[in-house]
């Protein structure tokens, strides 16, 4: 799997916008096919920044319902990456 290929889009929320100020600590959506070994690698690829620690979380897909029509989301994989000190990520550079 090429580099570019394993890391899909930020996860930007409230408690992963607390990660990266308090804990140096990066979320991203990454292909389900992807490893810790390719998640490390691409991040330090593509940010230029070294990287630490890499924890992998699997999300089940859930369950929709439009009235009777029942219908599944698919299932995700995310990727918690930490930073050494003194590293940083800006997703939002001037805004």
């Amino acid at each position: 799997m090429h580099v570019y290929e394993v890391l899909k889009r930020p996860i930007i929320t409230e408690k992963t916008m607390r990660q990266q100020e308090e804990l140096n600590q990066y979320t991203f959506e990454i292909d389900p096919r992807a490893n810790k070994r390719q998640v490390k690698e691409a991040v330090e690829t593509a940010f230029g920044v070294t990287v630490t620690k890499v924890r992998i979380v699997r999300l089940p897909g859930k369950t929709r319902r439009w009235g009777r029509q029942v219908s599944k989301t698919s299932p995700r994989k995310k990727a918690i990456v930490t930073l050494a000190p003194g590293d940083t990520i800006s997703f939002f550079e001037g805004v």
